[in-house]
């Protein structure tokens, strides 16, 4: 189309030759003119041609939809049909309170002689509160369907069924499926859908069973049901006893196994699938990532690259969590540059977080630095994302320093935040601020120190040679002390030559790793160290009865 759309089209002279231009709009200026045209030619009122203008005005942007509500309102008399396209538009757009603002203005108009809402009015706006989970308005609409006596009307009652089951009302949404008269497949699959919302598989199960009849998306509820609880024998019974799959089910059993740390089987089924989305990819490089196979999300991203398929924000936050993991400088920097040249909102929050945490990772402090300053709310993640960075490449004052600029802007650190600052002053020997942040967890945040926080402080003190303080700090820890607090003041009692609290200390991990030989090998070292031969040749013998196998190449034991 020309940027004129005069130019080269007969001048308008009906109704069906602006219905024949509006099909020709491809851009907002086009929309313009041939309104400039119904105006001309007094088809202001012409309702047919007004709801096509305003059911493509919606395929442009969302500012459109104002314009579009602009020539709606120039309409005298509104039929119903006319309102219920309006009130779809804006439903198409996510948009709650202009739908629902339109369907109070569409009731009171009613009361005054104006178009009554009927079927295919109320699930446009049903649907409204479902994507926000407004039960409350949902329960509201539902008075009005009931005034109008449309509660027996299959299209109307699904919409409730799927509007109660999504906000977690489960008991309404089955009161409106039991009092339906008519049911038909999405009825049904309504029904299984909002008691797998719930957790109940039990119940979403049994009716699927009885389903008269069953399409995809029903079948693919239950795989989710299944998938949810943690069932993949059932979910994977479900998944092979289907008529016909879709790209759906794929991803839903991918998913799956990914969650359940069974990448292999995650892949298989990912090979199996004749269709890949966008959502199957990223079903696949994520699961690599959550089980800690970087290398393998980064060849799954590039294998799809090679196939020409453009990946979205999900995939590209995946990709940088997974460099994240390997710490590689170029990489980060390739992956940084390839997101900046992709289509993806760079502002979105969940996008600078993790550049953010990337470049922090793996050493592009400046650069992480950077986007942390420019983000436009900086929350707990994007603070702990900078202090471990800067704790990893040693920089423990500065990691400190930003804690406390982070309790000072009232963001309240977690558990994980605690411990990430803790391994900041373990790594730079900061002994008095690491107290200060391990006595202030339960004083000021009521959070109870966790084994890998006293492992953190043993760490520190044993780093700092207060190894004795460290002994003690584990004695009085109110839960069992992990293998990684011991193993932290075990390796000090090394480097310090302390073979007597090397031995107690050795004990302990012996009842915690009895088949640990790295444990074996460096209290032999301790004592060898100190030229202790006879209880060399007992370590030894202690080994051998119990049959742990040396790592090769860890010692001449």
């Amino acid at each position: 189309m020309h940027s004129s759309i005069h130019q080269h089209c007969p001048s308008p002279r009906s109704a069906a030759t602006i219905a024949t231009l509006l099909k020709a709009c491809k851009r907002i200026q086009h929309l313009q003119q041939v309104h400039a045209s119904i105006v001309q030619r007094g088809l202001e009122q012409d309702q047919f041609l007004i709801s096509q203008f305003i059911s493509l005005a919606n395929t442009f942007s969302t500012s459109t939809l104002s314009y579009s509500t602009t020539v709606f309102d120039r309409v005298i008399n509104p039929s119903t049909f006319l309102w219920n396209t309006l009130i779809r538009t804006h439903c198409q757009k996510s948009l709650f309170s202009d739908t629902l603002s339109a369907f109070i203005r569409m009731k009171a108009e009613a009361e005054g002689e104006g178009a009554l809402p009927d079927r295919y009015t109320y699930p446009s706006v049903i649907k409204a509160c479902s994507s926000m989970c407004e039960a409350l308005v949902g329960k509201s609409v539902h008075g009005s369907v009931l005034r109008c006596g449309l509660d027996e009307d299959v299209f109307v009652g699904t919409s409730l069924i799927d509007m109660y089951g999504k906000c977690g009302e489960i008991g309404d949404a089955r009161k409106v499926f039991d009092r339906l008269s008519q049911r038909n497949v999405v009825s049904w699959t309504a029904m299984v859908v909002g008691y797998v919302t719930v957790g109940d598989v039990v119940e979403a199960k049994r009716m699927f069973d009885e389903m008269p009849m069953r399409n995809v998306a029903s079948w693919n509820a239950m795989i989710q049901g299944f998938v949810k609880v943690g069932d993949l024998k059932r979910a994977k019974g479900v998944f092979d006893s289907m008529p016909e799959k879709n790209v759906v089910s794929f991803t839903t059993m991918i998913d799956g196994y990914a969650k359940a740390g069974d990448m292999a089987a995650s892949r298989y089924l990912f090979e199996q699938a004749a269709e890949k989305d966008i959502v199957a990819w990223s079903a696949l490089i994520s699961g690599y990532v959550q089980n800690g196979q970087p290398n393998q999300a980064l060849t799954v991203f590039l294998e799809m690259e090679s196939m020409n398929v453009k990946p979205d924000e999900f995939i590209l936050v995946a990709l940088m969590s997974a460099v994240s993991q390997l710490g590689h400088l170029d990489l980060a920097q390739w992956v940084d540059s390839y997101v900046g040249n992709s289509s993806i909102d760079l502002q979105q929050d969940h996008v600078i977080a993790a550049l953010v945490d990337m470049n922090a990772k793996c050493g592009n402090m400046e650069r992480a630095l950077k986007l942390f300053r420019e983000m436009p709310k900086r929350d707990l993640i994007s603070y702990c994302s900078m202090i471990q960075g800067f704790s990893i490449h040693g920089h423990g004052e500065d990691a400190v320093n930003l804690f406390n600029r982070m309790l000072m802007e009232g963001l309240v650190p977690d558990e994980a935040a605690f411990t990430i600052v803790l391994t900041a002053c373990s790594h730079s020997g900061l002994v008095d601020d690491g107290w200060n942040y391990f006595n202030s967890m339960e004083e000021k945040y009521g959070i109870s120190p966790t084994p890998d926080h006293f492992a953190c402080m043993v760490d520190l003190l044993s780093r700092s040679g207060q190894l004795r303080d460290a002994y003690e700090l584990i004695k009085s820890m109110h839960v069992e002390p992990n293998a990684g607090a011991w193993g932290a003041l075990f390796g000090a009692c090394k480097l310090q030559g302390d073979s007597e609290l090397g031995k107690t200390v050795a004990n302990r991990l012996f009842e915690l790793e009895p088949q640990n030989a790295a444990n074996y090998v460096l209290l032999s070292n301790i004592y060898a160290s100190a030229d202790r031969w006879k209880d060399v040749s007992l370590v030894r013998s202690k080994m051998k009865e119990r049959g742990v196998r040396k790592i090769p190449g860890c010692s001449k034991l």
